[in-house]
């Protein structure tokens, strides 16, 4: 493959060239075309190199989803810098950290989210360019900075081994690490995931995730290969975004299962979408009983995606001819996976001395793919725990079957030792789960003089149950290992969750473990 080919850049002048009039993103009532993003993306690549921003060097953007925010990873694509995208939802000290750890050339930045930068923070930023910042910021105006630019298509500078994205993890456990994706890895992690959804040209991408998450940003990657139309959304709400899947005939979505609860919870039904064909689920476990009741609404389109950050995006998939409601236990089983690898990655279960797993034995889960991330920013330490021989330790607890289906236990920093014996947090969450009165719930180990470590339950009841924590515990003795049962149950009224769905957990344990040197 061609070196020009292996870059990004490659999709964005594609699109120019060959769909000019096609619609490339719809938002917000605005139809914009490949021309118009393209044209405004070589403005941008003007604009920076204009303030100092040369190949190797880093843009940060901190914004919620909007065109601005596609042109950004344009422009970084095309001029060889990397995009640092921050989450827009962090407390001022968090983005300050990410700031100083990634320390960008220029920060893009919404007028909405000035405020979350601190006085320190913005004395050592070199430029901010300010989204929709008024005609009194005409010097820091984003606009005013592409309209002083040509339309012209600029030199691409990547190389394919160029970091393209600096994104920062989510810090479920502690504090973010930057993941560094190149060029070559993201246009394989792109070919990987069109090949394994089977993209076309006429698909009509609904997205909600938000972009400073690798899903949002690989399904965008993977029907851009195709000119596909993105039709975007600030944030996830689910009777807008439900109404425009309807009004633009969307054929796709990527959603996390908070967000697919949601839309189920206001009717959503085939006859609602009819166009839909293909749910894509991701970033945090599906229970069961919610997968099964989407499918009853939807009909069988729905396919998992079982990657992370540091895997760049790619690493299993189970199919929607894979999800079987009925049938053998060892094939129903499969709807509690995570898939087969997807093509191009090879997926293993490694035990502690290095060696592989057989089928039904736990391990860590490994990964191997070209799509993998380079290493952490500014953290040698932890990309050598991390990549070992070409393989990228997941830090997730698995096994596989006969048929190298992935089945997902727990992180392995989730994971509770009560007396000796391991207790694996989703097999808790699953059996409370499934108690009709219980909308959500989330498990970690307590400290417990006796067995070291005792499982707390975190549940939020649903309207109108009258439950009480021997209810739950009496309900998950019939499903679960007496040793494996919540000792104790706190109602709350909703969990902690970063936008993708998946619960913080480290705060939940942090009131339990105060004071000590060790939570575990």
């Amino acid at each position: 493959m061609h070196a020009f080919q292996q870059t990004l850049s490659s999709i964005t002048l594609r699109n120019w060239q060959l769909r000019p009039s096609a619609p490339a993103i719809i938002f917000e009532g605005r139809t914009i075309t490949h021309r118009e993003f393209a044209e405004r993306a070589f403005r941008l690549v003007g604009a920076l190199r204009r303030l100092g921003v040369n190949r190797g060097q880093r843009v940060a953007i901190l914004a919620q989803n909007c065109p601005e925010y596609m042109e950004v990873y344009a422009a970084g694509e095309l001029g060889g810098w990397t995009t640092v995208t921050i989450n827009y939802r962090l407390a001022a000290p968090e983005i300050a950290y990410i700031l100083r750890d990634s320390a960008p050339h220029v920060l893009i930045c919404e007028v909405e989210l000035e405020d979350r930068l601190d006085a320190d923070v913005r004395k050592q930023l070199r430029h901010v360019l300010i989204i929709r910042g008024g005609q009194a910021e005409e010097d820091r105006s984003y606009e005013a900075a592409l309209a002083a630019e040509s339309r012209e298509p600029p030199p691409a500078l990547a190389e394919p081994d160029d970091v393209a994205f600096l994104v920062y993890t989510s810090g479920t456990t502690g504090r973010p690490k930057g993941v560094m994706l190149t060029h070559r890895g993201q246009m394989r992690s792109a070919l990987i995931s069109a090949f394994e959804a089977l993209v076309q040209p006429t698909d009509r991408l609904a997205l909600a995730m938000p972009f400073y998450h690798i899903g949002a940003k690989n399904q965008w990657l993977s029907h851009s290969l195709f000119g596909c139309p993105i039709i975007l959304h600030r944030a996830f709400r689910p009777e807008p975004f439900l109404a425009a899947m309807r009004e633009h005939a969307a054929t796709v979505t990527l959603l996390a299962p908070t967000m697919l609860k949601d839309l189920l919870d206001l009717g959503c039904d085939r006859a609602s979408v009819p166009s839909l064909r293909k749910v894509y689920y991701s970033a945090a476990p599906m229970p069961e009983t919610l997968l099964r009741r989407a499918m009853a609404a939807l009909g069988p389109i729905f396919a998992q995606i079982y990657g992370m950050t540091e895997s760049g995006g790619p690493g299993c998939t189970l199919h929607a001819n894979q999800h079987v409601l009925d049938g053998p236990p060892e094939v129903t089983r499969r709807l509690r996976s995570a898939g087969q690898p997807m093509t191009g990655c090879e997926v293993r279960i490694m035990a502690p001395d290095g060696s592989f797993c057989p089928p039904g034995v736990r391990g860590e889960i490994v990964i191997r793919s070209e799509a993998l991330m380079a290493g952490y920013w500014n953290n040698h330490a932890a990309t050598l725990e991390t990549l070992t021989n070409g393989w990228l330790h997941t830090g997730d607890i698995g096994e596989t079957d006969a048929e190298g289906f992935v089945y997902v236990v727990d992180r392995a920093k989730d994971m509770i030792v009560s007396g000796g014996e391991n207790i694996y947090s989703r097999e808790v969450e699953e059996a409370l789960l499934s108690h009709p009165g219980i909308a959500d719930a989330a498990v970690v180990g307590a400290p417990d003089e006796r067995w070291g470590e005792t499982v707390m339950a975190f549940v939020v009841r649903r309207d109108g149950a009258a439950l009480t924590p021997d209810d739950i515990i009496a309900h998950c003795r019939d499903r679960i290992a007496g040793y494996k049962r919540p000792r104790a149950v706190t109602f709350v009224e909703a969990l902690p969750k970063l936008p993708n769905g998946k619960v913080e957990k480290f705060k939940l344990r942090a009131p339990l473990w105060g004071g000590r040197a060790k939570a575990i």
